[in-house]
């Protein structure tokens, strides 16, 4: 971490924040779906029941969202404590590309069941991760 007086002090911000940002945002929701997983598998279930592509698959697609959220959290939490620890931004930069296909499954869904105002909510989360990518790219 640069001192606070350094240069390159707001270019650290850069890397971390939105790091940060992704590794709460991705290990509470991953964890909420864990914890809860009879509630969350029975809001998707009623999410997609008028969806006939994705009725049969919503077990195995909430598993796979909820792996991918986990995976992104985690690599964002270590990637924060690496980017404090020594500065490196490959795990940051990681985690930030696994947050980003995440937010595109998310869309997916919401799309594909017409829930257009969550579908919108996830735009600027989205941001955020192409924002972390960039910042942290090597």
């Amino acid at each position: 971490m640069p001192s606070i007086d350094s240069p390159q002090f707001a270019s650290w911000l850069l890397q971390v924040l939105p790091v940060a940002f992704l590794a709460i945002t991705f290990v509470q929701s991953g964890l909420d779906k864990v914890l809860d997983w009879k509630g969350n598998l029975g809001w998707q279930t009623q999410l997609f029941s008028k969806v006939p592509v994705l009725r049969g698959l919503v077990k195995p697609l909430l598993a796979s969202l909820t792996l991918l959220e986990l995976a992104a959290g985690a690599l964002c939490a270590a990637g924060v404590v690496a980017l404090v620890a020594t500065g490196s931004p490959r795990l940051a930069c990681m985690g930030a590309m696994v947050s980003g296909v995440t937010f595109l499954a998310l869309l997916f869904g919401q799309r594909m069941a017409k829930e257009y105002a969550g579908a919108a909510s996830v735009g600027p989360y989205f941001l955020v991760s192409l924002a972390a990518i960039y910042f942290t790219r090597g």
